[in-house]
């Protein structure tokens, strides 16, 4: 029976052994492979994979049918993180990037991503082209790895490395190491865990070892999945924790608290960094699920603002064809300028280092300067497990306009960019979206503060289950 294979927000993503195959790899890198003949009579790619279960041999494989559909293949010579393979695209000029990683997906997931030559996510109509070149079946190709690399048509290359020398071109590793800061990091066991070590080498790290399994917790680094870090930041007086999912390209922070400071926040304190401290003009693209904080501040700086559908490869198109300082996403995945245009959350989590570094303040005090500015709020994020059947349910209800309150709370505006967002009074909001890459429908709101966000998430959980 013939596997429809689609991407989703950021790339395909099934069950390991169920959807996930050898041969329905080889139909999805054979497509790749029509696609980048399209692009270049030569055409290579970098090749990356992540801490996933049979990541080496998915990669040894892909190089493989890459190979023999005559692509020059530089695969990775150990796991990686997504923003460097999208760093050594970018920097080797290769056609194309692909990592074999299913991101933030449990662990029975993986994936491919595929990433352009200028180092961010392909374009819509690029995973488009590759979706059509899909073939029903794969052809058999032989097992000739070895063969393929004495011949040099598949070639090993440090792209970690390559990733680690572009961090101490950027930042002033210096400054962070001599600023006395007490630094965290929870790897999720990702592709992120060898890196910090080399570049933070005094940073207390857990979850930093190889294990397929994730210890049974999805690598998203959402404060859910964060208690033992949490824990851990108590326990040893550690000012700033960062977190890194799968694939490194997501972020999550802790302050000297043990308070969860949410991408919402990181991405103000970046604009905050870059217009204030460092003095950058430019435009702010953020999607659609984001504070409405964003806009406040942009305007305060005097900064334009857009807003994208969900999915960074929105963000990262406007990034290549505009000046951007700061692009980012709910979930976690952010960019600035002097970087790839590209999620990357080591790169952020040093920038907010550095911020610290240079100005001598707790995260908790750069967080009130930002609420001097925009007021303080909380974000929350429900995300509903449903049945097929169930999760259409509720979006054929919001498309059909049935809701007009939500309990308590009265809808005073709606929009649908991507997903429906609902606006109540005194600035809080409630938006339901499908996920793009998991079986899950999502229901996101902002507020005042986290109590009077869990209360419209219950509130309109509810309305959403009842009313559809």
């Amino acid at each position: 029976m013939i596997q429809t294979i689609k991407f989703g927000t950021d790339g395909w993503r099934a069950i390991i052994a169920k959807e996930y195959t050898f041969e329905n790899l080889a139909r999805v890198v054979e497509a790749t492979a029509i696609w980048l003949k399209t692009l270049s009579d030569n055409p290579s790619v970098i090749l990356g994979y992540d801490c996933r279960f049979n990541g080496k041999l998915f990669a040894k494989h892909a190089a493989t049918v890459f190979a023999h559909n005559g692509v020059k293949v530089f695969l990775s010579h150990n796991f990686s993180s997504t923003p460097m393979v999208s760093l050594a695209a970018f920097k080797r000029q290769t056609t194309a990037g692909i990592i074999i990683t299913a991101s933030h997906n449990p662990a029975e997931y993986s994936g491919y991503k595929i990433k352009g030559g200028y180092g961010g996510p392909a374009y819509p109509s690029m995973i488009d082209a590759v979706e059509a070149a899909i073939p029903d079946e794969p052809r058999i190709y032989p097992e000739n790895f070895d063969a393929l690399m004495d011949s040099k048509q598949v070639e090993y290359y440090d792209i970690e490395a390559l990733y680690i020398n572009h961090l101490k071109e950027s930042f002033d590793l210096k400054a962070i190491r001599d600023s006395g800061l007490k630094i965290g990091y929870d790897a999720m066991y990702g592709a992120g865990q060898n890196v910090i070590r080399k570049v933070l080498p005094d940073a207390i790290c857990i979850h930093a070892s190889f294990n397929p399994s994730f210890k049974d917790t999805a690598p998203e680094p959402i404060e859910k999945n964060l208690g033992i870090f949490e824990d851990l930041i108590r326990q040893e007086n550690i000012q700033v924790g960062l977190a890194t999912d799968g694939d490194a390209d997501r972020i999550g922070l802790y302050d000297e608290n043990a308070n969860f400071v949410d991408s919402h926040h990181i991405l103000l304190l970046l604009i905050d960094y870059l217009a204030k401290y460092k003095g950058l003009t430019g435009k702010v693209v953020t999607t659609f699920s984001c504070t409405k904080k964003i806009s406040r501040l942009c305007a305060h700086y005097n900064l334009p603002h857009q807003i994208t559908k969900i999915g960074f490869k929105y963000i990262c198109e406007i990034m290549l064809n505009e000046n951007v300082i700061v692009g980012g996403e709910e979930s976690g995945g952010l960019a600035v300028a002097g970087h790839i245009p590209e999620r990357d959350g080591i790169f952020i989590g040093l920038t907010v280092m550095e911020l610290m570094a240079k100005t001598g303040k707790k995260l908790t005090e750069l967080v009130q300067d930002i609420y001097d500015i925009v007021g303080t709020f909380a974000t929350g994020r429900n995300d509903l497990h449903l049945t097929e059947e169930k999760k259409q349910a509720v979006i054929a209800a919001c498309k059909a306009g049935k809701f007009t309150e939500f309990g308590d709370y009265k809808v005073e505006a709606t929009e649908d960019l991507d997903g429906y967002k609902y606006h109540f009074a005194n600035d809080a909001w409630m938006m339901v979206r499908p996920s793009g890459t998991e079986p899950i429908l999502r229901v996101y709101a902002e507020a005042a503060d986290k109590a009077q966000v869990a209360d419209i998430l219950k509130q309109c959980v509810a309305g959403l289950m009842t009313n559809s």
